[in-house]
């Protein structure tokens, strides 16, 4: 599809608020900006980094442990009361080599969107718990969260037990207190997958009255998924999800990585898709392949953001992807850290304020912040 087509047909993404004065200015925003461009990394950036003096006591060891000593990124984000609050990992241990540490999941929250207050005790946590043998001893890491119509939230996090990851879902009322719920495919297709390595879970939300909320399409949610490659999966509740497959009961993958290309390794799903009257559009992590089939334009196991857009009639099928990443590593500590290839790993998005604010985590190590206008 012609970029210039596609981009018009994308003005839809800012319908969804009632907001009059948005709705103008959306219409006068230059056609460039549709593929929801044009974010700017705030001044104050990193907005969150790792704090010591937070303790806190491990049910499994009955210690106290610096949850958040190492490094806190890679946030979930959802308004809730005029305020914004970010789900972020924390990780404890800074002398454990990257994937050692043990994560946790922070709670903070903010009336502006950029200077946050955390709670004192990390909000989900591995625990002497029925879901301890998927949690232990790597931890809870990487949330996505949403609301649904009713106003449950659900967040999507990786289980990791340091041999498969497995993508899990939580539930709460007030952000604080949550309930697991197990691995998101534990009874899909007769416990197929449940063993399958699995992360990154993108619910498709919709822009309604200025909030983002998840959506049912033909009476089920829509989520993204995977790793390497971007999957997709159902479900009439949001915490049991079914992958798509093909004929031959293989997992059919949606979108891969482009050789070649900023995304030439994987394409990892981030914040929650956003439904419009004119496809799916999906926020996505492309790593740079290291070596052969990698792009000389970025360095090479860079993480950059992309934007791919999904058939709304049938959402395994790709309409158009954006050539160009529209967010990568620039700032000092967006490539040092854990990872220091360099990441802008995105995972929140809200619409906030009429703007649209974009959490990232930097180099596995701390939060950065981009918004749009």
């Amino acid at each position: 599809m012609d970029v210039r087509l596609l981009s018009l047909c994308l003005l839809v993404l800012f319908f969804g608020c009632k907001d009059t004065t948005t709705q103008k200015k959306a219409v006068d925003t230059p056609s460039a900006d549709i593929w929801l461009l044009g974010f700017e990394k705030t001044k104050k950036n990193p907005i969150m980094t790792a704090d010591s003096s937070y303790v806190f006591k491990d049910p499994v060891t009955d210690k106290e442990v610096q949850w958040q000593k190492a490094d806190v990124f890679n946030p979930g984000a959802i308004v809730r009361n005029d305020t914004v609050f970010l789900l972020f990992r924390a990780e404890d241990n800074p002398d454990a080599i990257l994937g050692g540490r043990t994560s946790r999941i922070g709670l903070a929250y903010s009336t502006n969107g950029i200077d946050f207050t955390k709670y004192p005790s990390p909000v989900l946590f591995p625990d002497t718990d029925e879901f301890a043998q998927w949690d232990q001893p790597g931890g809870i890491e990487d949330p996505r969260v949403v609301e649904t119509p009713d106003g449950t939230y659900i967040m999507l996090y990786t289980s990791w037990n340091k041999d498969v990851a497995r993508l899990s879902s939580a539930t709460s009322k007030d952000l604080r207190n949550w309930t697991k719920q197990g691995p998101v495919f534990e009874d899909a297709h007769d416990g197929k997958f449940l063993d399958t390595w699995s992360k990154s879970g993108s619910i498709v939300t919709e822009l309604k009255d200025c909030k983002l909320v998840a959506k049912k399409i033909n009476g089920k949610y829509l989520m993204y998924w995977g790793e390497l490659f971007v999957n997709l999966a159902t479900s009439e509740n949001g915490v049991d999800w079914s992958p798509t497959l093909n004929k031959d009961g293989s997992l059919l993958h949606s979108f891969k990585p482009t050789l070649n290309d900023f995304d030439s390794h994987l394409t990892e799903p981030g914040p929650p898709a956003l439904y419009t009257d004119n496809g799916i559009l999906l926020l996505y992590n492309g790593k740079n392949l290291n070596g052969e089939g990698a792009t000389d334009k970025y360095p090479e196991g860079t993480y950059c953001g992309g934007q791919v857009l999904f058939d709304k009639n049938d959402p395994t099928k790709v309409l158009a992807r954006l050539e160009t990443p529209f967010i990568c590593p620039s700032l000092p500590h967006e490539v040092s850290g854990q990872y220091k290839a360099g990441t802008t790993f995105i995972e929140g998005l809200v619409y906030f304020k009429n703007k649209w604010f974009l959490y990232y985590g930097t180099a596995d190590s701390m939060v950065g912040l981009a918004i749009k206008e």
